[in-house]
């Protein structure tokens, strides 16, 4: 029987009959997908155990707040080091590898092309790790730098900073090769962050810095490493899955563009406003301070950008794990970076410098924006390539309200004890112990919370076990909080499944001009 009108006209071309777009689409994603596989799966799954590891160290640290008399016998169980091997493995094990995988995944979808340079890739894995270990031993047993957020000694980096650098070429590599002329917001705050990043590691072991000068390098890395590697990575997630899952365009590509050329103007001059009052040129001190103060306007576009993207979506956070993991980092970005702004001005550091506060602003940022976020990309990408599912919407629900209230309950009392500890040091008739004393129940808080922190990552670490090693029956379908009503994600792969059905692409330019598409 001769085709019909309609079919001769939706045949592609070299396509078998019948071929439409919508399949066409769902093949190169596979492509796409399989092609990250290993590296996503070596980066996520080294990034967890080195969360584990830290995890392990930051109770021991805060355990010592509590009992200062225990773990002393051993000098590398000690907090002066137990605490910075807490501090790196966290940023360059955890949240850097988490970011580095999330990224992988991201920038081959984003660029519709298969991944280029995996073995680079694979390489890169290997030196992180083997440069994670090094450090984090050479710290325990002595050899730190004593430079706060690059304490690792330089044999460490001797393998870290290569590892980006393959990482880098496998990017620029991918990025030679794309398949779309359009580059979406996302893959601009990725490719920023694979420019800036390792550029700050280099330059901030340069072994040319020594008094005043060092340590005005130091808190410009150290703000850095946070806003220019970290932010980007945290950022490019959040404004691919919030559309991805909730099925409706950016709200605006205009201020997504003024949000990240705002972060790339005025981010990098703000760390030496940490040194409010110490012996840094005040002229540097009083430039870092107008440029966080005009960290404002990346912060607030962003917020509006994201949440009226949102905008009548809301109840989907009762049913998507990724969504409610990185809407509450988005939330968290707002927050600490306001918060930011105003911690820099002379007045309120008065109070807070050298404070717990300054403990809390931290993790709001690292822990509640980034490490959110990065469990929810986890939540969406791994099953796409691993082709299973999550096991457990109950340990998942664990995963979220444990670090979710944990580090909400760690911000909330340091900040508060952190403001009190600065009043009490400005009175001049109230004596150091009886501050230390007032301190105590506030550490309290930050252990037991820090305790909820750690569940939580360990359910992940299981979950993440059980998925890659595709253990347990297998699902039909994503894993969902509570059973979502039809139709709600528009379509079965709206939320973590590994099923790649036809959905609307938050990369398409046309998508975001075109809305309802």
């Amino acid at each position: 029987m001769p085709a019909s009108d309609a079919d001769r006209e939706s045949a592609t071309p070299g396509m078998p009959p019948g071929t439409t777009s919508e399949t066409l689409e769902a093949n190169w994603r596979r492509t796409v997908d399989h092609s990250t596989r290993w590296p996503v799966i070596a980066f996520v799954s080294s990034s967890v155990f080195w969360l584990l590891i830290g995890s392990v160290l930051a109770i021991i640290a805060s355990l010592k707040f509590n009992m200062p008399d225990w773990l002393v016998q051993q000098g590398w169980l000690t907090f002066g080091r137990v605490r910075p091997a807490h501090l790196n493995t966290v940023i360059y094990g955890w949240i850097s590898m988490a970011g580095v995988g999330v990224g992988t995944w991201l920038w081959a979808r984003l660029l519709k092309t298969r991944l280029r340079g995996r073995w680079m890739m694979m390489a890169s894995i290997a030196l992180w790790n083997v440069g994670m270990i090094l450090g984090t031993i050479g710290i325990l047993i002595g050899h730190s730098r004593a430079i706060e957020w690059v304490e690792m000694p330089y044999y460490a980096f001797a393998f870290i900073v290569p590892a980006m650098l393959l990482v880098v070429a496998s990017f620029v590599r991918t990025l030679q090769k794309r398949r779309v002329k359009h580059l979406f917001i996302s893959v601009w705050y990725l490719g920023a962050s694979m420019l800036w990043g390792p550029f700050l590691v280099v330059a901030i072991l340069l072994p040319i810095y020594s008094g005043v000068p060092e340590a005005t390098a130091n808190w410009w890395y150290a703000h850095n490493i946070l806003g220019l590697w970290i932010t980007p990575a945290g950022l490019a997630a959040a404004y691919y899955f919030i559309p991805k899952v909730i099925g409706r365009p950016v709200y605006s590509y205009h201020l997504s563009y003024l949000g990240f050329w705002t972060l790339a103007l005025f981010y990098n001059w703000a760390g030496v406003h940490h040194l409010v009052g110490g012996p840094a040129p005040q002229w540097v001190v009083t430039v870092s301070i107008v440029f966080s103060v005009m960290m404002i306007v990346p912060v607030v576009v962003v917020a509006v950008n994201h949440h009226m993207t949102v905008v009548g979506h809301f109840k989907k956070l009762k049913y998507s794990p990724t969504l409610r993991f990185v809407v509450f980092g988005a939330m968290s970005y707002t927050a600490v970076s306001l918060q930011g702004s105003l911690q820099s001005l002379r007045s309120w550091q008065e109070v807070t410098h050298f404070t717990h506060y300054t403990i809390a602003h931290s993790h709001l940022g690292v822990y509640a924006f980034a490490s959110m976020i990065m469990f929810g990309a986890m939540y969406y990408i791994m099953p796409r390539v691993t082709n299973w599912e999550w096991e457990s919407p109950r340990l998942i629900s664990i995963h979220f309200w444990t670090t979710g209230l944990g580090v909400g309950a760690y911000f909330t009392a340091l900040t508060i004890g952190g403001v009190i500890q600065g009043l009490q040091m400005l009175d001049p008739s109230i004596d150091f112990l009886t501050i230390v004393g007032d301190t105590k129940p506030w550490l309290v808080v930050r252990s037991v919370a820090g305790s909820l922190m750690t569940i939580g990552h360990f359910v992940f670490a299981y979950l993440l076990y059980r998925i890659i090693s595709k253990s347990g029956e297998r699902r039909d379908g994503p894993v969902y909080f509570h059973p979502a009503p039809a139709g709600l994600f528009g379509s079965s792969a709206g939320d973590g499944s590994s099923r790649q059905a036809p959905s609307m692409d938050a990369d398409s330019k046309e998508s975001q001009e075109r809305p309802g598409l």
